[in-house]
């Protein structure tokens, strides 16, 4: 393994830890601009989140009702009851959003789609960086705000749903994920910068609970404005 990805991944927890569950989950608080842009505004401000650590599998509740709730993979969205009862579903979801630009409206499912992967994505990392299939490559470090950070770049496998194919990782001095760049692909590929903080350590595993996301900029920097997305964790559990 990379020594960064590793220095990085100890930081966190461990492996060895990370495998002792199976299961997190979490509240969100959430915000920014990327919702009513898209169609649905206030849907999500306030959600429960369940994700399986080991393969990628996602569920939002409530979504858009209170007796609703998602199950979403890279091949299939299900809206379902909270009984588990299918509503509405669909295949190979990311070819809906052929065409698509960062204003286009997104349908119910696009938006489950969406916020499975990238929440799964979000709350995996780094970890999920150690699996089969994933090619880092360590860039030069970079400086921001008076800090170094050391970055990683990625490539992804094909079978992992994700925002773009190559996407960076910046570790500050003590292993933590502080920044992570990319391009949404499925929005015309925005460029976003990522910035993580207020980490907390839950069972032995240490992840940030402030997500901010903002449009970079060329020169990697961002505006203060617009927020696209801010992510907000509390009441975390690992099982």
């Amino acid at each position: 393994m990379n020594n960064l990805l590793n220095h990085a991944i100890q930081a966190h927890g461990g492996l060895d830890r990370w495998n002792a569950f199976s299961t997190l989950s979490a509240h969100l608080s959430q915000g920014g601009v990327i919702w009513p842009l898209k169609g649905k505004g206030g849907m999500l401000d306030e959600v429960d989140i369940r994700i399986q650590l080991h393969q990628p599998w996602t569920s939002h509740s409530p979504f858009g009702a209170p007796e609703r709730r998602t199950a979403v993979t890279p091949q299939q969205v299900r809206i379902e009851t909270a009984a588990g009862a299918p509503i509405e579903e669909t295949l190979a979801p990311r070819a809906s959003f052929d065409g698509h630009q960062l204003d286009t409206p997104w349908s119910d499912l696009q938006l489950a789609y969406f916020v499975g992967y990238a929440i799964w994505n979000y709350f995996t990392m780094p970890f999920t960086l150690a699996r089969p299939g994933f090619a880092v490559t360590e860039l030069a470090p970079w400086q921001e705000n008076g800090q170094v950070w050391q970055r990683l770049q990625v490539t992804f496998p094909a079978d992992v749903a994700t925002h773009s194919p190559v996407q960076t990782f910046y570790f500050s001095a003590d292993g933590l994920l502080r920044r992570h760049d990319y391009e949404v692909a499925i929005s015309g590929g925005a460029p976003a910068v990522h910035y993580l903080s207020e980490h907390v350590t839950v069972q032995g595993i240490t992840l940030p609970t402030k997500h901010l996301i903002y449009v970079r900029d060329a020169d990697g920097g961002h505006q203060p404005e617009p927020l696209v997305v801010s992510i907000h964790a509390s009441a975390i559990r690992f099982a």
